[in-house]
């Protein structure tokens, strides 16, 4: 999911993008028809009485039950998971397409405490599901082939049960994650409210970063002052908001013993944290012949002694920048996943014709770009902030390839077909793929080869190496809270720590970039997440270097691996690609890629 910063104005009512076509927009009616809709009061009502039911029946009495028992058990706490998700999901959509609305605010706000009180009666079926010993969990499992097809999320719960508190403790905190999503949403309407003046025109931060891609350096200059006068205005309220739920996390890894701030995050995502810490690796000691060879071409393409932040996203000055339209966007990806197998194109299709994209930059709407899974009987959701970029293109591809992995993997169930970040990545960075592959495959000359190449080079440092030092980062950031309260410098100086060592040499560092942490959301709302893009990265590029090395068979062996959500270890979904990310060489392979890119640009220059 790469989130990117939001907009608050009508990009149709701007000069640059009013000839973007008609964009799409979503309908929710498969959800909910409105907030008042007598179908989410029947569900409310009927989650109440399900979960105190389910309470009623099961509480301290889990390890009586015999497999069947046990499978009727967790079928029923799969329906629950099903009815609260599509309330969330309907309430939380409404809300990214008009954060600045008190009502949505306040129905959002709403639906998540209820279905909080509601849920806290089911705090015990976790904490009693790891207090079951393994010999006889392993004995219902081998009786009944449905029960085991659930033996891999039951592995993923069981694997918090070190760090697990008291039933009245996990209780507790459960009822006080209210608190923390209020510091998010904190977050997200700060960055809603935040407006920007650069030469005379009103912007919001999605318009203003936009401005870094534009071919006059003036106004990239300009954005990015005008982003840094802003974010220090506002730098106390980041700070605040970093601090207190740093604080916060680092409250409740104590309690739970956890040995790191990275921990929960490494569990969650079912990777063990020495793969983590050998992609980390691979990747910092990359960066001299990655970012950094890649960033010296193109200060000597640009023209210049130094290089600036505002030039990181720069366009070549060969580089045609007209907008590509909604249709010819929708064109090229469904080329590209048509091309790739028929059947990608097929599941593709509905999200354009059905209401299942918001594309469109409009007033208020939410952080930039996702796809969200909703529930398994209904479909996923798209959101982008489309403004007609060759990179908006991408960003269409990216989040399609998650649409079309969570329609795959809904067939696993609700419990079953979320998969762990770091392989949730690996379909939208493989959508990504083949839409790069299809537009060099169709380039008329070198000079457009050149840009497709160095705009793909530039895409995948942005997720592997810029990904990696946000990750390094944050490592520092929750180890310094531990210490104490972080002022904004301090904060600032952790930023800065990372940016001069990934970017490289080239580069210079404008006053008021150290405060450019500020708009990242990742940071507030997942700790952690940001690994998940570089992981996905690297596995893409190990993956089709498989393709095409051995198309024959490749597609279906691609879809079982989708199909299968969250019911494999990363492990067994790569064995039948002959691939193995706890084998340290594994991330080489996916940033030679990256490597034999620049290489082949560099060889353009002779």
């Amino acid at each position: 999911m790469l989130i990117r910063p939001i907009p608050v104005h009508d990009a149709n009512a701007s000069s640059g993008n009013k000839d973007l076509g008609k964009l799409p927009e979503w309908d929710l009616s498969d959800l909910y028809t409105a907030d008042d809709a007598p179908e989410l009061a029947r569900d409310l009502d009927w989650l109440e009485k399900a979960c105190t039911d389910f309470a009623a029946d099961y509480e301290g009495k889990l390890s009586d039950l015999d497999a069947t028992g046990l499978l009727e058990c967790i079928h029923r706490d799969e329906k629950i998971s099903n009815i609260a998700g599509r309330i969330m999901s309907y309430a939380g959509l409404r809300y990214h397409q008009l954060t600045t609305d008190g009502a949505r605010t306040k129905f959002l706000s709403d639906c998540q405490e209820k279905i909080t009180n509601f849920t806290t009666p089911l705090v015990f079926f976790t904490l009693e599901l790891n207090r079951l010993e393994d010999d006889h969990l392993g004995k219902l499992l081998a009786q009944n082939a449905e029960l085991a097809r659930y033996k891999p999320v039951l592995d993923r719960i069981r694997a918090m049960k070190p760090y697990q508190l008291s039933d009245e403790l996990e209780k507790f905190l459960h009822d006080l994650g209210v608190v923390g999503d209020a510091w998010e949403r904190l977050f997200d309407e700060t960055i809603a409210g935040l407006t920007f003046s650069v030469d005379g025109e009103e912007l919001s931060i999605e318009g203003t970063l936009n401005l870094l891609t534009e071919q006059d350096r003036s106004k990239r200059e300009s954005a990015s002052r005008e982003l840094a006068r802003v974010f220090g205005e506002n730098i106390r309220t980041f700070a605040r908001v970093h601090n207190t739920t740093a604080k916060e996390k680092e409250i409740v890894d104590r309690w739970r013993g956890m040995p790191t701030a990275q921990t929960g995050r490494h569990l969650s995502n079912d990777v063990e944290a020495e793969v983590v810490e050998a992609l980390r690796d691979a990747v910092v000691a990359a960066y001299p012949k990655l970012s950094h060879r890649y960033y010296e071409l193109k200060r000597k393409w640009l023209g210049l002694e130094r290089m600036q932040v505002w030039d990181r996203n720069a366009p070549l000055p060969i580089e045609d920048t007209k907008t590509v339209d909604w249709p010819t966007a929708e064109r090229v990806v469904m080329d590209a996943y048509s091309a790739f197998d028929p059947r990608m194109g097929e599941i593709a299709k509905p999200f354009f014709d059905k209401g299942w994209i918001d594309a469109g930059v409009k007033p208020g709407k939410a952080p930039g770009a996702f796809a969200h899974p909703t529930v398994t009987n209904v479909h996923p959701y798209v959101m982008l902030n489309y403004l007609g970029k060759p990179r908006d293109v991408m960003t269409l591809a990216h989040e399609l390839g998650h649409g079309v992995h969570q329609v795959l993997a809904a067939d696993q169930g609700e419990l079953l077909a979320n998969t762990p970040l770091t392989l949730a990545e690996t379909a939208s960075v493989f959508g990504e793929m083949l839409t790069f592959r299809k537009m060099l495959e169709n380039a008329k000359s070198d000079q457009e080869r050149k840009v497709l190449l160095a705009g793909k080079v530039e895409d995948m440092i942005n997720t592997v190496v810029r990904q990696i030092a946000f990750y390094d980062f944050e490592c520092k950031l929750h180890a310094a809270r531990r210490e104490g309260e972080l002022t904004p410098d301090d904060i600032n100086a952790l930023w800065m720590s990372v940016q001069a060592e990934s970017l490289g040499p080239a580069f210079d560092f404008m006053e008021g970039y150290e405060t450019f942490w500020a708009y990242i959301p990742h940071f507030v709302h997942s700790p952690f997440y940001v690994y998940a893009y570089a992981f996905g990265d690297g596995l893409v590029n190990a993956l089709y270097a498989a393709y095409e090395e051995t198309p024959e068979g490749f597609e279906d062996k691609y879809f079982e691996m989708l199909k299968a959500g969250g019911s494999k270890h990363h492990k067994d979904l790569l064995a039948p690609f002959g691939l193995d990310a706890s084998d340290p060489k594994f991330w080489d392979k996916g940033l030679s890629m990256i490597s034999g890119f620049i290489d082949e640009l560099e060889a353009m220059e002779e």
